[in-house]
């Protein structure tokens, strides 16, 4: 089957996204690494570090809905590019004066949490308007793609470097893709024209508030909201806590950690591949609820890792799963968020979602810390484990059509006739 052209628009913004990516993979778990090895941190520490940055970051978000909903989206890309290029590189020159401390990695966290929101609502309304809605799943499954094979190539490399040269040397990686991100962004030189208010005011309550609002009174993303939030949150919650399993208490060496996610990710070409093949063949709702469904059953095996190249493969196996349903799962689900939702709401739903996402995540992972430094790290991987199977109960039981329509603010919103 050739392969559809999405134009140039697309092209960069795909390349953009590319290079941010990866230099994101190079990174993967960065911020906890250093924690772990230059700064000796407690479970409870990682876990802080991994639940409050992105906790405040998306209190700081959410004002930015509105604004950049109002606001033309190329330009709101590159600067939340450069804003994460300049925080990211304090940590490697605060290192190297000696001055490198956990509330930086605190703030580092924080200000980059809110800065990836902004972008990914930003990047997904400009998507939405460069690409015809029959391409957007093919579009989204593109960047699902590219997000898995950067998280296959990135961990062991990065490994290798910090073995090497140190810990912050993927820092600095991460620090640059989001500068090369930018250049890519400003490289697309469209004439995108600047969206006209519909409101006085684009910061009152009523905007800030709007994604939830038109989230909230759609039945079936109401339901995928909730069900992405403890999914979201209890996944996340298991990386601090996997990091200091393997590298402090299993004693996996770098590279090996890096390899345990890497492996696995080739499983995310799989998945994002079969997307557009499996929805023609069985239909947008049936994958939404079955492939949602099987994501959440193997990762209470990460509570069964070993010691040596056994628990190795364990967290393959068990990543391998998890990553081939994800990534499936995952572009269906962008594409059935765009389409349901109007244009003139776009950014700040998908703000309202990253948000909503984000502090699920930072809720999910201080109690996981909570309770790893309580009992034992495998105790809170277990229970994390069987909380995220009761998640398939807040799947969509009803196939939803309702249509995207573009409704005036001010007037009342409108719910689907379906029920799920």
């Amino acid at each position: 089957m050739a392969r559809r052209a999405l134009g140039r628009q697309f092209g960069w913004l795909w390349a953009s996204y590319a290079v941010s990516a990866y230099g994101s993979g190079l990174g993967f778990g960065a911020l906890p690494l250093i924690a772990v090895l230059a700064l000796h941190a407690s479970p409870v520490q990682v876990s802080v570090l991994s639940a409050v940055g992105p906790a405040v970051g998306a209190l700081i978000a959410l004002p930015l809905g509105p604004w950049v909903e109002f606001r033309r989206k190329r330009p709101v890309m590159i600067t939340m590019d450069l804003v994460r290029f300049a925080v990211m590189l304090s940590i490697p020159i605060a290192y190297a004066l000696g001055r490198l401390g956990f509330a930086q990695l605190m703030i580092v966290s924080a200000v980059v949490a809110a800065a990836k929101i902004a972008f990914n609502a930003a990047s997904g309304a400009y998507l939405k308007s460069i690409v015809r809605q029959e391409d957007l799943l093919v579009a989204n499954a593109r960047f699902e793609s590219t997000n898995w094979s950067s998280i296959a190539v990135g961990p062991p490399l990065g490994g290798a470097a910090i073995g090497v040269f140190g810990p912050v040397t993927t820092i600095i990686a991460d620090a640059l893709s989001y500068l090369l991100s930018a250049l890519g962004v400003t490289a697309i030189r469209d004439r995108e024209e600047p969206p006209q208010r519909t409101g006085k005011d684009g910061t009152r309550l009523a905007d800030l508030l709007e994604g939830w609002r038109y989230l909230l009174s759609h039945s079936g993303l109401r339901v995928l909201l909730f069900n992405s939030m403890l999914v979201s949150g209890l996944i996340m919650a298991t990386e601090p806590l996997l990091a200091v399993l393997l590298l402090r208490e299993l004693g996996f060496p770098p590279w090996q950690y890096g390899l345990a996610f890497a492996a696995p990710c080739l499983g995310g070409l799989i998945g994002s591949r079969l997307a557009r093949r499996v929805v023609a063949r069985y239909g947008q709702f049936r994958i939404l609820r079955t492939v949602g469904a099987l994501r959440v059953v193997c990762l209470i095996g990460l509570a069964f890792v070993g010691p040596g190249i056994a628990g190795l493969a364990t967290v393959i196996v068990v990543e391998l799963a998890i990553i081939i349903c994800m990534s499936l799962y995952a572009p269906v689900l962008v594409t059935y968020r765009l389409e349901q939702t109007p244009k003139d709401r776009v950014t700040r739903t998908l703000s309202a979602w990253s948000i909503s996402t984000g502090l699920s995540i930072a809720v999910c992972t201080a109690l996981a810390g909570v309770l790893a430094q309580a009992t034992t790290p495998r105790t809170a991987l277990a229970v994390c484990g069987l909380l995220i199977l009761t998640t398939a109960l807040l799947l969509p039981r009803r196939e939803d059509s309702a249509p995207a329509a573009s409704v005036p603010l001010d007037s009342p919103q409108p719910h689907s006739d379906s029920r799920v």
